[in-house]
């Protein structure tokens, strides 16, 4: 693994951007991309979450880049100034405004509302009918899938979020897997190997291995993200990585940058 493509820094829900470098190079990465969390949305909830998150990328990219700019002379390892944005098809020409102008290295997206709230809040799932749950995965897919298609995003970031809660995991089927790999195959947005599962009592990488099956069926490439938050999750979520693709032949690539 030579470039971690999905970390955060305190620009976001992460740790100090120093740290963070000087953890990738105890890890031996070549490369570590900053992609923090941004929400460029007119939906009110969004907003709200937005400011008492603050994923307000959208107003401090400047001053991060800067601060990179800075650092660059002192790190081993290249530098990303890349962001995570929230995506929902009603803010497709928001998002594609910002990101135009923006001029990141590249654009993580990612699917983190489902059902107007986050897709990691349980407590909001588990005591719907499993005929809901399932309906709302299915809309979770739709809108992975959308997001693909928009090419708006060179990367599309831990493609199974709902894994990540208990009360819809395993609850994705193999035609919503074969939607997704058929989006992936004709777009130019990259999938992402995300280690944000190693965190947790699981240890599962996204995808899932029941995905990553039909994924591998078709023609398409992944870079490498950890997820990390704080120095010391980038090590072992990097180990996790490198393990997972040569235990499954899965094929990576780099991002042209």
């Amino acid at each position: 693994m030579t470039v971690d493509y999905h970390t955060h820094t305190n620009y976001s829900d992460g740790s100090v951007p120093m740290s963070m470098i000087r953890a990738a190079e105890e890890a031996g990465l070549d490369g570590i991309g900053f992609a923090d969390h941004c929400v460029v949305t007119t939906d009110e909830w969004l907003q709200t979450v937005k400011r008492a998150w603050g994923f307000n990328l959208d107003a401090t990219y400047e001053r991060r880049r800067e601060g990179l700019a800075a650092l660059r002379d002192h790190a081993d390892v290249r530098l990303f100034d890349a962001v995570e944005m929230d995506y929902k098809p009603r803010d497709e020409s928001e998002v594609a405004v910002f990101l135009d102008d923006a001029g990141f290295d590249y654009a993580v997206g990612s699917v983190h509302e489902l059902d107007g709230t986050n897709v990691h809040n349980e407590g909001h799932f588990v005591d719907k009918s499993d005929a809901e749950r399932e309906r709302l995965v299915d809309a979770y897919f739709d809108d992975l899938v959308a997001l693909v298609e928009s090419e708006l995003f060179d990367v599309a970031a831990h493609l199974d979020l709902v894994e990540r809660n208990e009360a819809l995991r395993g609850l994705a089927t193999e035609s919503q897997y074969r939607r997704v790999a058929a989006a992936l195959e004709a777009s130019s947005t990259v999938p992402e190997l995300n280690a944000g599962r190693v965190r947790d009592d699981d240890g599962e990488i996204h995808p899932v291995p029941g995905f990553m099956d039909v994924l591998l069926e078709y023609d398409v490439e992944f870079v490498l993200g950890s997820d990390a938050h704080e120095p010391e999750d980038i090590d072992p979520c990097v180990a996790a990585l490198e393990k997972f693709v040569a235990t499954h032949g899965v094929p990576t690539t780099e991002l042209s940058l």
